[in-house]
């Protein structure tokens, strides 16, 4: 019997990560690995992202906010690129990292710029290619 949840979040994992990542996630995962990667796709995407409480463009800039302020920079530059795929532009992640270096301090605000620079150089290179 299929999981609902499952296939919810997988439509909404691959809405805003990409269909690439997603596909790649998955073929990386391992015995070690996939009861998490399902229990995220389950819980994070099928439960939290689907609730009709805030759009996804707000839980977007939210997760940035989120994980620039607590340092997780592998995750923040996920959700950078992402955003676009959820209507944030780069004008608000702007906005929303200079929110983070108010609240949660000057040097996670300056890590998270350097990595959100440092994605947009990527998906400009990507775009001419």
């Amino acid at each position: 019997m299929p999981d609902e949840r499952f296939e919810r979040g997988m439509l909404v994992r691959r809405a805003v990560l990409g269909e690439e990542h997603v596909a790649r996630a998955q073929a990386n995962a391992t015995e070690l690995t996939r009861d998490f990667q399902e229990l995220i796709t389950r819980y994070c995407w099928g439960e939290v992202w689907t609730r009709p409480g805030l759009e996804r463009k707000t839980r977007s800039m939210l997760v940035i906010a989120m994980t620039a302020a607590l340092g997780r920079l592998e995750e923040l530059r996920l959700h950078i690129r992402g955003a676009r795929n959820t209507g944030v532009t780069r004008d608000e992640v702007r906005e929303v990292l200079l929110q983070v270096a108010i609240y949660a301090g000057v040097p996670a605000a300056n890590s998270a710029f350097a990595q959100a620079v440092a994605v947009y150089r990527e998906m400009d290179e990507e775009a001419e290619a």
